[in-house]
C-alpha cells in the first residue's frame, strides 16, 4: 500500500513493532481466540522491549515519550495483525497516575510499572446501571476511623482485571446529593490487587464475541489506604477526563493500525483471486468499497494527528479526540466490511484471520465511547444545540 512519502518521526519505532509482531503471526492469536486465552507471551515481549513504558519520564525508568508516540506502536500493532487490547490501557491510564499523582506515590509505582514488575492494566469505571453516565456510578468509598477507604460496589467491563497488578478505580466519596455538581463528589484510587484479590476483591470473567479478557469486579468492604487516593477527594471526575482524552487517541490510532489491516489483506487478494478468467479486483464493484475504505482511513489518520498535536500541547481536545475515535472506528469497520466482502466465504473462515479482525475491530463503535454520544457531544459542544442527555 503506498503512502505519499512524508519523513515519519516515528518510523524507526514502527519498523521495531513490526518486527516484535511477526514473531505473532495470526496461529498464535487463532489459537488464544479458541481457548480465551490472555495474550502473555505477546504482551511479556512488548514490555521487555519497553513499548508499554513509553510515557513513563526517563526518571522513573520509561522512555518519556509523547502521546503520538504511544499512538504509533499501538497502531502499528494492529497493522501488524495482533491485538493490543491487552495491554494498551498500560498506556492510557497511565496519564491520571503521571498528572494528577503525588511524587511519593509516582516514586513508588513508576518505576516498577516501566520495568515490567508491576502491571497497570485495569480501569475501574464503568459500573452496569450507569454505563457511560460516570457521574450516577454506585461503588462508594467511606474512610475509616484511621482515615482509610472502604470501598463497596461493582465494576463492569473492567478489562484484564485478572492480569493486572494495579487498578485506577473510581468511587463516590460525597453523596450526590450534598455535591453542587453531579460530576462533584468523586475520588480517584490506586488499588493494589496482589492484596486486595480475597480480601474484599472477587474477579467475575465476562465471556465476549471476541477475546478481551474483560470481567466484572466486585468490592466488599475493601480497604484501601489513604496514601493511595491520587489527588484531592472529590475531584476525581476530572482526573479521570483527562485520561480518557488520551485512550480515545490511542483507540483511535488502533482503528486506523485495524483499517490498515484489513485494506492491505483485502487488496492482496483481489489481485490474487481469478474467477471468470480475470482477478476480481478488476472489477468496480471491490475496487470501489476498498477505495473508499482507504480515502475514509486516511482521513481519520489526519484527525488523530491533530487530536494528539492538541493533546501535546496542553490545548483543549476533546472535540477532536471524539471525533478522531469516531471517525477511525467507522474507517476500520468499514474496512472490515469491504474485506469480509472482497474474500467471499473465505472471510468467514478462522485460517484467513478476517473474521477474528473483524469482531475485534466492532468493539470499537461501542467502547471506549458510541458513536452516538460522540454525535451527540459534538451537537452540543461544537454547534451549540441544546444539551440531549
Amino acid at each position: 500500500m503506498k503512502h505519499h512519502a512524508e519523513q515519519d518521526e516515528f518510523q524507526d519505532i514502527r519498523e521495531a513493532v513490526g518486527k516484535l509482531c511477526a514473531q505473532f503471526p495470526g496461529e498464535y492469536w487463532r489459537q488464544l481466540d479458541r481457548e480465551m486465552a490472555y495474550p502473555k507471551a505477546f504482551v511479556d515481549a512488548l514490555t521487555e522491549a519497553g513499548y508499554l513504558s513509553v510515557l513513563i519520564p526517563e526518571e522513573y525508568g520509561g522512555a518519556g515519550l509523547k502521546l503520538s508516540a504511544a499512538a504509533a506502536i499501538l497502531e502499528e500493532i494492529q497493522r501488524a495483525g495482533c491485538n493490543g487490547g491487552g495491554c494498551h490501557a498500560q498506556m492510557y491510564t497511565m496519564g491520571t497516575l503521571l498528572r494528577h499523582g503525588s511524587a511519593e506515590q509516582k516514586a513508588k509505582w513508576l518505576p516498577q510499572i516501566a520495568s515490567g514488575e508491576l502491571r497497570l492494566q485495569a480501569f475501574g469505571v464503568t459500573e452496569p446501571t450507569s454505563g457511560t453516565d460516570t457521574s450516577s456510578l454506585k461503588t462508594v468509598a467511606k474512610k475509616d476511623a484511621n482515615g482509610d477507604y472502604i470501598v463497596n460496589g461493582q465494576k463492569i467491563w473492567t478489562s484484564r482485571a485478572e492480569y493486572s497488578d494495579l487498578m485506577i478505580l473510581l468511587a463516590r466519596t460525597a453523596p450526590k446529593d450534598q455535591c453542587a455538581k453531579r460530576t462533584d463528589g468523586l475520588s480517584v484510587f490506586l488499588v493494589d490487587m496482589r492484596q486486595a484479590r480475597g480480601h474484599g476483591l472477587e474477579i467475575r470473567p465476562i465471556r465476549t464475541m471476541m477475546n478481551h479478557s474483560t470481567t466484572e469486579v466486585f468490592f466488599t468492604d475493601l480497604k484501601v489506604p489513604k496514601e493511595n487516593l491520587i489527588g484531592e477527594e472529590g475531584k476525581g471526575f476530572r482526573y479521570i477526563l483527562s485520561g480518557m482524552n488520551a485512550e480515545r487517541i490511542l483507540i483511535a490510532s488502533e482503528c486506523v493500525g485495524d483499517a490498515k489491516w484489513f485494506i492491505a489483506k483485502a487488496t492482496a487478494y483481489a489481485k490474487d483471486r481469478v474467477v471468470f478468467g480475470r482477478p476480481i479486483g478488476q472489477n468496480q464493484g471491490i475496487q470501489f468499497p476498498i477505495a473508499k475504505a482507504y480515502a475514509a482511513m486516511r482521513a481519520a489518520e489526519l484527525m488523530v494527528k491533530e487530536a494528539a498535536r492538541r493533546y501535546e500541547a496542553g490545548l483543549d481536545c476533546g472535540a477532536e479526540a471524539n471525533m478522531a475515535k469516531m471517525l477511525a472506528a467507522d474507517a476500520s469497520f468499514e474496512a472490515a466490511n469491504a474485506c469480509i466482502q472482497t474474500h467471499g466465504g473465505f472471510g468467514f473462515a478462522e485460517e484467513y484471520d478476517v473474521e477474528r479482525k473483524f469482531r475485534e475491530t466492532r468493539l470499537y463503535q461501542v467502547a471506549p465511547i458510541s458513536t452516538n454520544l460522540v454525535l451527540s457531544y459534538i451537537a452540543e459542544h461544537m454547534l451549540g444545540m441544546p444539551r440531549s442527555y
